[in-house]
């Protein structure tokens, strides 16, 4: 039977640990119901005996992890929350610094090594992430990007496996990597199973990008930057709007001024052009009654196909699969399900 060890600590987001806890009871449900032994053992640990406090007001039980593992660990989980990361930044106290500290220890025998949204700190302050690919909530992904410039992050992944770590994004996605996880021990099959169970998709489409609404821009600490943003929003609705034109905003020559926005932000200014339109068609789409035609030309895209391929790169869904998980309305889906040019 496989180990399954949570990492918890005082004000952890419920959610990242009984949403990934659920899918390894289920799945140990699936493989009783055909016959089979449970394949997985869920503790819930922390530096301390006894019971500790989550963000929502909910306390859990949890035992004293061992001083010392001296055999392997198949599964190690380190949940999220605002113990341990606020929009002001990561936080270290007492306990999860002890947590960190036995994170480091105890990696020779930790043979998979997680975590879920912002429990990514965690395993950044072991040093464990340096020179991986990783993912964490959108929310805090320019703070682990300036956390360390050796820690590759991925902005819109659901989760990321790099070797024996595995790193997911916000809250919920910590159900779609715990299914990866599932997957990797038992296959396809037993998988499918436990996600249609639980009424989630087995493999999510999109990243979660498609989540974040005006992602970029908010937590950017460059004020120019995020003035630019809001200069250039007003403008998504000129076809010719283009980054000659955020350039000359700028005071930049183009070249100086690509190289000026790559520094700060991580992206293209190009990319970021893109996408700010994708998010003012998402927009639209959530709340308007529009064909696709019209709402690309709100958003400065040449045709309803241009604007599509860009929702693709963009955020992994086509405008009309967006607009079925997030249109307020029925009758809004109605104008661009219809629409070939979707």
């Amino acid at each position: 039977m496989k180990s399954v060890w949570f990492l918890l600590y005082e004000d952890f987001q419920l959610l990242d640990v009984c949403g990934p806890l659920q899918v390894f009871a289920s799945a140990n449900d699936e493989l009783r119901a055909r016959g089979k032994h449970s394949a997985y053992d869920t503790q819930l640990y922390s530096t301390k005996n006894g019971f500790i406090g989550s963000s929502s007001g909910v306390s859990l039980s949890v035992s004293r992890l061992p001083d010392n593992v001296e055999t392997h660990i198949d599964i190690v989980i380190a949940p999220g929350g605002c113990g341990l990361w606020t929009q002001s930044g990561p936080r270290l106290n007492s306990s999860t610094q002890n947590l960190v500290d036995w994170v480091r220890k105890a990696s020779p025998q930790i043979r998979n090594l997680c975590s879920v949204c912002t429990g990514a700190f965690l395993l950044a302050f072991t040093g464990l992430l340096d020179g991986r690919k990783v993912v964490t909530h959108w929310l805090a992904y320019d703070s682990l990007r300036l956390f360390s410039s050796d820690i590759n992050v991925d902005q819109n992944a659901i989760y990321v496996r790099d070797g024996d770590v595995w790193t997911s994004a916000g809250v919920t996605a910590g159900i779609d990597l715990a299914l990866a996880l599932v997957q990797n021990d038992l296959g396809t099959e037993i998988t499918m199973a436990v996600a249609r169970k639980l009424v989630v998709f087995y493999k999510r489409p999109g990243g979660q990008s498609q989540f974040s609404g005006e992602l970029l821009g908010q937590c950017l600490s460059d004020e120019r930057i995020t003035n630019l943003y809001k200069w250039a929003r007003a403008r998504l609705h000129v076809h010719s709007f283009s980054v000659q034109d955020l350039a000359e905003y700028s005071n930049m020559t183009p070249r100086t001024f690509n190289r000026y926005f790559l520094k700060q932000t991580g992206g293209t200014p190009a990319r970021a052009l893109e996408r700010m339109r994708v998010e003012k068609a998402c927009s639209l789409l959530e709340s308007r009654k529009l064909k696709a035609k019209v709402i690309a030309d709100h958003c400065g895209f040449t045709s309803a196909e241009i604007m599509r391929r860009a929702f693709l790169r963009s955020i992994g869904v086509s405008p009309s699969d967006y607009q079925k998980r997030f249109s307020v309305n029925d009758e809004s889906r109605m104008s661009i399900e219809g629409n070939n040019d979707c």
